[in-house]
């Protein structure tokens, strides 16, 4: 179970740096839909780092070092 929330996090991870590659990449185009295509990468960007943060505290839960309930 912790190998594969490892892996998640990771892939997790990458996902995030991608699709900020993709709206950093995404400021230096000038046509009309990129304002909306930049507030949609910033959304999915967001989503993707909700869910690291998810996968990073259910490793913690698993591996022990985060107990809960006393």
């Amino acid at each position: 179970m912790q190998s594969l929330l490892t892996i998640g996090f990771y892939i997790a991870m990458a996902g995030i740096v991608i699709v900020l590659g993709f709206g950093i990449a995404n400021l230096a185009r000038r046509d009309d839909k990129a304002a909306s295509r930049s507030n949609q990468l910033m959304r999915l960007r967001v989503i993707l780092q909700a869910a690291a943060i998810g996968l990073l505290v259910l490793l913690g839960i698993v591996a022990g070092a985060i107990k809960l309930g006393g």
